[in-house]
């Protein structure tokens, strides 16, 4: 018996968390908040700095966009298309990652740029109807999602 199922599984997911650096700068605002509550009693001050900083550190992290081929679909964030969509991916590091974030980055496109990630995986849009010409992607492992892709339309 043959199997019709399309393939749904997942090839490949990475969430854009943000760095360590901007957790630690979020994380100072609960002393800054606890400072507010000082005149009120130090130990409600540090009970409220606390989970100021916690409340943000966690948001922080569970509210970064996620990047994922599952089946013929790339995810990218709240965006999403089907893979058969696209055009050959090319995955960018380094020079060619920056120009791509910055002076290449075409005003017909559609992006997910995260700071503090390097790689770019840059995708064609090959759909006719579509007035998004390319879909840029920041990724930790731009190789990787390339190949998915890639994979993914096969």
């Amino acid at each position: 018996m043959q199997n019709i199922a399309p393939d749904t599984r997942t090839r490949y997911r990475e969430r854009l968390s943000p760095s360590l650096w901007l957790l630690v700068t979020v994380a100072l605002a609960g002393p800054m908040v606890a400072l507010i509550f000082v005149p009120v009693g130090s130990t409600i001050a540090l009970i409220v700095g606390a989970a100021v900083s916690a409340l943000l550190v966690v948001a922080f992290i569970f509210f970064t966009p996620v990047v994922s081929v599952d089946g013929q679909v790339l995810r990218a964030g709240r965006a999403h298309i089907e893979t058969r969509h696209l055009g050959r991916p090319t995955a960018l590091t380094d020079e060619d990652a920056r120009q791509a974030r910055g002076p290449g980055l075409p005003a017909r496109g559609w992006h997910l740029i995260r700071g503090g990630v390097d790689g770019v995986v840059v995708v064609p849009n090959i759909d006719p109807d579509d007035p998004v010409d390319t879909w840029t992607i920041s990724s930790r492992t731009p190789d990787r999602l390339a190949a998915a892709i890639t994979a993914s339309q096969a």
